[in-house]
């Protein structure tokens, strides 16, 4: 009788493990774990809980950014298309970085906008053309997704530069950074920053 009354979230699985097929692990660190959730047309979720999380949709234009609440959810219904979501799990206050003063939505609003913010994150898109340079900036620790093919260099806050190709839809985790950025492709260059407040 006692396992009856038990909370049903209590009995609800990890979404990795009770459909392995459908979600993989690409970043899990002490702060976030970041899955991605790749459902064909016509499949549904299994029954599971999860933190808070922050959900980038990749296959809308432009990707769709939004916050769901800890939460056990139930079975989902079918999709009618193909879906690719990568889903940030946040586990639990980030360290602290330094104090924020180089705002990249300050100081260069053109390429940076904010497209989601409460108490836990902000969620910034950067677009940039070819050849365009954001100035100097920084970032409290973040999960970036890139949401198109980019070719990009990178000066951090030391003087080093990093070459840094990147394909689409791929996820990264970054400690605060301070850096400028060179689209240095032939492409319009796209991004999602999800920092960690």
């Amino acid at each position: 009788m006692l396992v009856l009354a038990l909370p049903s979230a209590l009995f609800a699985q990890d979404p990795v493990a009770s459909a392995p097929s459908l979600y993989k692990v690409e970043v899990d660190n002490a702060w976030v774990r970041v899955l991605r959730l790749t459902l064909p047309a016509h499949g549904k979720t299994p029954k599971h809980s999860h933190l808070d999380e922050v959900i980038v949709s990749l296959n809308e234009t432009p990707a769709r950014v939004w916050f769901r609440p800890a939460a056990t959810e139930a079975q989902g219904k079918p999709v009618e298309k193909p879906v690719e979501d990568v889903i940030i799990e946040l586990k639990q206050k980030p360290p602290t970085s330094k104090p924020i003063a180089l705002d990249p939505i300050k100081i260069d609003p053109e390429y940076h906008s904010v497209v989601f913010d409460n108490q836990y994150v902000r969620a910034i898109r950067t677009v940039l053309e070819p050849g365009i340079k954001s100035p100097l900036h920084e970032h409290p620790h973040y999960v970036v997704v890139y949401l198109t093919e980019l070719h990009t260099t990178m000066k951090l806050g030391d003087g080093r530069e990093v070459d840094n190709p990147r394909r689409k839809g791929e996820v990264g985790w970054r400690d605060y950074m301070k850096h400028e950025t060179l689209n240095i492709g032939k492409e319009t260059a796209a991004e999602i920053q999800v920092e960690l407040k």
